[in-house]
């Protein structure tokens, strides 16, 4: 997990998936299948465990990964309906998690989900790269989210696969 303050925003907490969930989802996913490594031969596929993309070469493994489940249990939420999984690339090894402070991912389509501290959505926030800094709507669109004082928590999302990227909660 790494703290940082970005331009434009709050300080906030992008948490990659964990060390021990990462060590779980390798041995069986969350949909109870064991990991399949594979080496990806072109590189490019967003890891959730270091919040980078995969360099050509590298061994990798795509699971089912609940994201809201996870925080559910370790939080005494209770989600419901809004419990899902979906496939996440992770390392098929250990792993460092992530090099810097940064927000990952943000220079494309991104969607910002928002939920309270029992689990339920709150609503989301379709954030598109704009002008010379790709980074600053997803910055703003990320404090107006922490603006609002029921929102615990906010997954980014790929908006083209529904994907979910990393967490983000107040510090």
């Amino acid at each position: 997990m790494r703290t940082s303050t970005h331009p434009r925003t709050a300080p906030f907490t992008a948490r990659p998936v964990d060390p021990r969930t990462l060590a779980e989802l390798r041995a069986a996913d969350d949909a109870g299948r064991p990991a399949r490594p594979v080496r990806d031969e072109e590189g490019g596929a967003p890891l959730r465990c270091c919040l980078r993309r995969s360099r050509p070469g590298e061994l990798i493994a795509l699971v089912s990964y609940a994201p809201l489940r996870r925080w559910a249990t370790a939080t005494g939420a209770d989600p419901g309906a809004y419990d899902e999984q979906g496939p996440v690339f992770i390392h098929a090894e250990g792993c460092e998690g992530p090099a810097d402070d940064g927000l990952a991912f943000t220079g494309s389509h991104r969607v910002l989900r928002r939920y309270s501290a029992d689990g339920r959505i709150l609503g989301g926030r379709l954030v598109e790269p704009a002008g010379e800094d790709p980074n600053a709507s997803f910055s703003a669109a990320l404090k107006e989210a922490f603006d609002l004082p029921d929102v615990a928590l906010v997954q980014v999302r790929a908006v083209e696969y529904g994907c979910f990227l990393y967490e983000v909660r107040r510090p």
